[in-house]
């Protein structure tokens, strides 16, 4: 291999490599390895693909101005006598810790360090996944070919209008759905498939009124999800799949949810 640094190559320079953090000569021992390692180069170039997908879907967040009330003139100048001389130093601290964090979180695609729980919604989503697309004979209560009543019948449940996204760029074709029980508010379940019989499905209900969020990814072993919340509607897309291609698939249903409420207004 060539490069200078002799250490082997590790999960650190792999995430750094994505993130361009790499010196020149640790860089290009980093590529050499890659080039004799073809599986392990995929999953870093999935993971730069997640990456640079997450970095534009959160650019307008980061070019939106600070709250007048969370800028640190407004929150030091009333307490600045009663402030100890070490704060600033410990707060700048503090703030790089949690830029670095970040950025490391978005690096590597936003999955959640070992053991971090995610959402109760996409708990819920993944429980679901595993339930029904291991059924052959009863995946989906109406199937496909009944899609209209699919559709008004999901609506109706949901008390707002349900979205069937069309899948099929992405390489899913729709199965059908179900309806499913959620605390005290019901969910609606599509389920798709490909040719290879990967099976995906989009979880929806009633979410935060107003508003609008990032893409949140989460795995749970061997099942992917992406979770996002937009307009009072919450949405989980799940699937045994790598994270570009269920992010491209997330992509896909929100255009085609946020398009047809646009459109219907």
């Amino acid at each position: 291999m060539t490069g200078s640094d002799p250490r082997p190559v590790g999960e650190d320079d792999l995430h750094a490599f994505v993130d361009g953090r790499l010196d020149p000569g640790r860089r290009d021992r980093v590529e050499a390895w890659l080039a004799a390692h073809p599986e392990a180069a995929a999953r870093v170039a999935a993971d730069r693909a997640v990456r640079e997908r997450l970095r534009a879907r959160l650019a307008p967040v980061a070019d939106e101005p600070i709250p007048a009330r969370l800028r640190i003139a407004n929150l030091a100048g009333p307490r600045r006598r009663r402030i100890p001389r070490w704060w600033p130093n410990a707060a700048a601290a503090a703030l790089l810790l949690t830029v670095g964090g970040a950025a490391g979180w978005v690096g590597r695609g936003a999955v959640p360090s070992a053991g971090a729980p995610a959402e109760p919604m996409t708990q819920a989503a993944v429980s679901a996944f595993r339930t029904y697309v291991v059924e052959a004979a009863h995946p989906v209560e109406v199937r496909a070919d009944g899609s209209t009543d699919l559709v008004r019948w999901l609506s109706a449940r949901l008390g707002r209008p349900v979205t069937v996204p069309d899948l099929r760029a992405q390489g899913f074709r729709l199965m059908g759905g179900r309806l499913l029980p959620a605390g005290d508010e019901p969910a609606a379940m599509l389920m798709y498939d490909d040719d290879r019989g990967t099976r995906l499905t989009l979880y929806s209900r009633a979410g935060p009124t107003g508003g609008r969020g990032v893409f949140r990814y989460a795995r749970a072993d061997d099942v992917a999800a992406f979770s996002w919340i937009d307009a009072g509607m919450s949405y989980v897309v799940t699937a045994r799949t790598d994270e570009a291609r269920l992010l491209r698939v997330a992509e896909a249903v929100d255009a085609q949810v946020s398009g047809k409420r646009e459109g219907a207004r």
